[in-house]
């Protein structure tokens, strides 16, 4: 059976929260739900990891090493400034998918730049929860 490691970033934990007008009313919990209910239907193991700290991400993707088929990652605003966890998802070769719960593309200047799509093979963006299921398919199917 395939598993993927779905890795959520800083302030995600505050959704439901945070910005209700941006990012929505569901919870950190509910995005969780989510995943864990599309992976038992198409018959795949998940595991969700939620840090605001960049080095408990970067540890998590280092022991991902031979563990994981694939890595679904929303690294929040680390997005665009950790070449860390850019450097940790090259170590360990891993299968990338980005995920964004917004258009970053029509937000501020400073979100338009992801350091981790120049790892990832796929970024998925203002899509919110769909863009994880979306993600977690585009991983299983190749």
């Amino acid at each position: 059976m395939k598993k993927i490691l779905v890795i959520n970033g800083p302030n995600l934990n505050m959704l439901g929260i945070r910005e209700p007008e941006i990012y929505g009313v569901k919870t950190y919990e509910d995005l969780c739900r989510e995943i864990k209910e599309y992976a038992n239907k198409i018959n795949i193991e998940v595991d969700t990891f939620q840090s605001n700290h960049e080095g408990e991400i970067i540890d998590i993707i280092q022991k991902s090493y031979g563990r994981y088929y694939g890595i679904v990652i929303n690294p929040g605003a680390y997005t665009h400034t950790s070449i860390a966890i850019l450097d940790a998802l090259k170590a360990v070769g891993i299968r990338t998918v980005e995920v964004h719960l917004t258009d970053i593309m029509d937000r501020e200047d400073y979100r338009k730049k992801s350091f981790i799509s120049e790892h990832a093979e796929m970024t998925i963006y203002g899509k919110g929860f769909e863009g994880y299921l979306q993600a977690i398919e585009s991983l299983i199917k190749k």
